[in-house]
This record gives C-alpha cells, structure tokens and sequence, in this order.
C-alpha cells in the first residue's frame, strides 16, 4: 500500500499534554448470541490454565523461526515525544502514542519484525501504518453518526442503548511516520463498481462488515440499497454500482460443529482442519476477501478435533490437539485453498490479525475496576511493561502462514496493539444478549454482563476499514484491473 510520507516541519496544532500507550489484560471467547456465556466460560478457563499464551511444551518454535511477538509494551511521554525528528500529531487534546508489541518506548523498531508490515510497491518502502498512536479529533471523527445508519444492529449500537458519553467515537489513529489518506466512499464504491466484497470469519468480522457498511451507505440513494440476510450469508446490495458487500459466517474458517449464525453456544466445540469446501463454496469469484478467525480459539488450551464429515455420528469422536497446531493446520487449509482457487491479478485478499478484548482490568492498572465497564478513555498513564493477555502464538502463526503463500500475495491487516489501547470503545452493557437488550438490573451487574469484546459503531472497527480502504484504493492489483476495463 503506498502513503505518502508527511513532511517534516508541517505542524499539525496544539501539542498534546501526554502521547501514552498501553494495553490491556485479555483473554477472550465470544460467540453470537450468547457472548456473554462465552465469556464467562472463558474466562474462568483461562484461570484453570495459566501460560495459555505460551507455546505448548510439546511444540518447538519452527527451526530458524525468529523470536515470537511479545506483549504491548508501555508508553511514551509527551517530553519524550518532541524529540522525535517527526513529531507527533497535535490536536489540542490528548494523544495515546502506541508502539506495537515489543517496542520500545523510544519508538525504536523491536528484534522481530513479525509485526510490522511495509509493503513494497515499485521497490518503494511505504510507512508501518500500525506504529503510530490515538489522536483526539472532534473535528474529524466519527466518520458517520449512529443515528444516520439504520443497518446497524442493536448489538453495536451504544449510544441509542443508553451509553451516555460519546467520546470513545472521537479518536483517529495517526501513523507516525504517514497520514492514512481520508476515507472517500464514492471513491471506495468506484472501485466496487460490478463487484464483490466478502468479510468471512467470525463475529468480529462482522462488527467490521457492519462498520464498512455504515461508512460508504450515505452515498447511495435510499431507494438503490437493500440488506439481504439469508443464514450465513449477508449481502448488502448497492444497486447503482452494481457493488455488494458482504459477511460470510464461518468462525473457524474450516467446518466446525458451530456453523449455524443463529445457534452455535455449544460448549464442546469441534472442528475439521481439513474441511473448507463447504464454506469456500461461497468465495469463489469474490473480487475482495477479508478473512479472519481468532476469538472463538480462546476457549481452551486444546481443541477438538475430528475427522471430515463425522459430525453426522453419534456420538462423535475426536481427538485434542494444542490450540496453536490446531490454529496452524487450519490456516495451511485455508491458505492451499487460497493459492489453488484465488485468481491474484483479479481478487485482493487480506487477513485481519486478532481483535483484543479487555475482561480483567488489572491489566491496564485498574484492578478496581470490572472488565471494560464504565471506560471512556483509551489506555493512558501506565508506564509499566503490560502482559494484555493477547495470545501472541496465534498472532504469529497467521502472519507466518500468509506470508509464506507464494501465488497470491495476502494484505495482513495488523490491529492487534492498536485496538489493546481501547479498553473504552467495547459495547459493555449497552447492548444485546440473547437477542434482547439488557435491562437495568442486568446492566447493573457488569461483571456477569459486559460485553468486553465486541465495539460499538461507530468506533473502533471504522479505522480498521480505512485499512482496507488504503489497500484498495491504491494497490497496484486495483490499478491493473482499472487499466483492463479501460481497453
């Protein structure tokens, strides 16, 4: 993706009082409609299992493998900052300087380059769009307002469930040594002229399909959109473009026994490492796909694992294996099925690394505090080296794979350290569970009720579009194809 380096001397406003970062303790589990239970149940397992975020014993680091991508480390000061030879963006409010996991505070680049992604285009480096940090902009941000997206669920939708402060909707992340170029919906919706985007994975991935939903909808006449939902396929149509966006449940990315959209809070979850077919069915001929898959792995150390087609018998038998071999092997199905069935000079494809979520407030400083409830600030003033709680195995393991894959080049889009600084911008207790919106008394009981892994919209999933956005609008695959329809 090519940015445009800013110019030194530009100044962009008033310096903010403190460029902080943190993260945050997580341990995650989620699922559709009861993520609530998920989260209970996960939790408490990874109290039973401490070290989850370790390789197994039984697992060596692949031979030659660099150092695996540590915790978020802690923060740098606003002193520390003007001494940057590109400083930092100044708003008049203040900033939240992040460095990606195992980054020092100076800013300086850490021994593994797992996380950082600079995409060469023309054998010119582009900026680490990921190494930069939260700016409050009240000028800028959000990028659309709640009430003008009616396809919005109730799920993400905070401020019409009773959240009173909106500040968590006003922060831009910054790159620090680029700008993001600004999102253009018109421009994005040319791009998906006579063509298909698919979000696929998890719920996650949805919140995102939702955020990319609400950002380009406004251009579109009220009488040429329509959102089509039929089981795990949503489609939203924009009939004037002749464009779909769309969201594909699949939350393993292979077949599992939690397949069903509507129902899948099953305790024993299974998977088929090898069986992909069913769901890649729905892929094939899509000109941009977004994967991912993460949260539903944080269930237990192991998983359980069985042989193609044999959730048809009773009572099914499976084997367990390590969460990170497991994670592996799934990814090497889906990335074999990615380099056989994805032509690369027609479709994009692009991996979004693990979305944080923010269940024990110990872990930012605030052992008082319960989970995510009653946040309204990013992480700030917490100096200390933070263990998030991320499970940075998995992390690895889908940089390694998609960057392995030799025919067709796969965008890993790296949210992981900058979403940790947003213990303020999940729904908590302002939102759904079991299809219904929580009543007071279960609002009044965050510790059982928070939902600390979702966000709310607008919000953080917003930035993760413009991601997308920027590899879209100006890669070099989109070009071509432009060129093509021109002849």
């Amino acid at each position: 993706m090519r940015i445009p380096r800013r110019k030194a001397g530009v100044p962009l406003g008033v310096p903010s009082r403190r460029a902080q970062i943190a993260a945050v303790f997580a341990l995650a589990v989620l699922l559709g409609v009861s993520v609530l239970y998920d989260s209970a149940h996960i939790a408490a397992s990874l109290r039973r299992h401490s070290g989850y975020n370790r390789l197994s014993p039984t697992r060596e680091a692949p031979a030659g493998a660099g150092p695996r991508a540590t915790p978020a480390q802690a923060v740098e000061s606003a002193g520390a900052a003007t001494d940057r030879t590109d400083p930092p963006p100044r708003l008049g409010a203040e900033g939240v300087s992040k460095s990606n996991p195992g980054t020092a505070a100076d800013g300086s680049s850490p021994e593994t380059g797992v996380l950082k992604e600079v995409v060469a285009e023309g054998g010119e480096a582009t900026c680490d769009m990921y190494k930069g940090r939260w700016v409050h902009d009240e000028e800028n941000a959000p990028m659309y307002k709640e009430s003008d997206c009616e396809f919005l669920t109730e799920q993400v939708t905070c401020m019409r469930n009773g959240r009173r402060s909106d500040e968590y909707q006003k922060w831009r992340w910054q790159p620090d040594a680029c700008d993001l170029p600004r999102f253009d919906a018109k421009l994005l919706l040319e791009k998906l002229r006579n063509k298909r985007m698919m979000f696929v994975g998890d719920s996650l991935n949805r919140n995102q399909w939702e955020s990319m939903v609400c950002l380009v909808q406004s251009v579109a006449p009220w009488d040429k959109k329509k959102l089509v939902k039929n089981g795990s396929l949503n489609v939203f149509r924009l009939h004037e473009y002749n464009a779909t966006i769309e969201f594909y449940w699949a939350p393993f990315l292979v077949e599992s026994n939690s397949d069903d959209p509507d129902i899948h809070s099953i305790t024993d979850r299974m998977i088929m490492p090898t069986s992909i077919a069913k769901h890649a069915a729905n892929w094939i001929g899509v000109d941009y796909l977004i994967f991912n898959t993460y949260i539903w792995w944080m269930n237990t150390p192991k998983m359980k694992i069985v042989p193609d087609g044999s959730f048809t018998r009773k009572p099914v038998k499976y084997d367990e294996l390590d969460r990170v071999v497991a994670y592996r092997q799934i990814l090497e199905t889906w990335s074999g099925w990615v380099e056989e069935n994805v032509d690369p000079k027609r479709t994009m494809v692009l991996f979004m690394s693990v979305s944080p979520v923010h269940m024990q407030s110990e872990g930012w400083g605030s052992p008082d505090n319960i989970k995510c409830f009653s946040e309204t600030q990013p992480v700030l003033n917490y100096t200390k080296t933070l263990d998030v709680g991320t499970d940075w195995d998995l992390f690895t393991e889908s940089h390694e794979v998609t960057k392995a894959m030799k025919k067709v080049h796969v965008h890993f889009i790296n949210i992981t350290a900058l979403s940790e600084i947003r213990k303020d911008a999940h729904t908590s207790v302002h939102t759904l569970r079991q299809g219904k919106l929580l009543t007071k008394e279960q609002q009044a009981n965050p510790r059982k009720f928070a939902d600390c892994i979702h966000w709310c919209l607008p919000g953080l999933p917003d930035t993760w579009n413009e991601f997308i956005y920027g590899h879209i609008v100006s890669s070099p695959l989109q070009r071509q194809i432009e060129n093509q329809s021109a002849r």
